[in-house]
């Protein structure tokens, strides 16, 4: 048995024998749900997911021809996983907005179209990993139609 396993034995056969509410603790089964690793459901108005879309809508901007800026309208899905900083992966409807790109104008203040011709939105599933001690955005997945 290794020193690790050995320490272990140790410490549950100690807490076996003090006590039947740490006795339990030894032999609880761990909730099923909860997978390190794995993508888990997030609000979609939690602040890093609202940051993680305005990061995609600017990839988004910088990817287009358009003379428009567009924005983020809707998230409608939003998964996070933690894998070396955050990883976010969100499901989320771009809007075409008044700004012009040439204007360089803060999003926030830019307000979507009001012209029937000029109204455009795409449907976007995006990924974006978040390195929040290095304040590193990466955009690394962008599927707009």
């Amino acid at each position: 048995m290794r020193p690790v396993g050995v320490l272990l034995a140790f410490c549950c056969l100690v807490l076996s024998t003090t006590g039947d509410h740490l006795r339990d603790f030894c032999s609880q089964t761990l909730n099923p749900d909860r997978k390190p690793g794995f993508p888990k459901k997030i609000n979609p108005h939690d602040p890093g997911v609202l940051q993680a879309a305005r990061h995609s809508a600017e990839r988004f901007n910088n990817c287009t021809n358009d003379i428009f800026l567009f924005k983020e309208s809707h998230i409608s899905r939003a998964l996070v996983q933690i894998v070396k900083g955050l990883k976010y992966m969100l499901d989320m409807k771009i809007g075409r907005t008044s700004c012009k790109k040439i204007q360089h104008p803060i999003l926030d203040n830019c307000d979507f179209q009001t012209n029937h011709t000029l109204k455009r939105t795409f449907s976007c599933y995006s990924e974006v990993w978040v390195i929040p001690w290095l304040q590193k955005f990466e955009v690394s997945v962008l599927h707009c139609h």
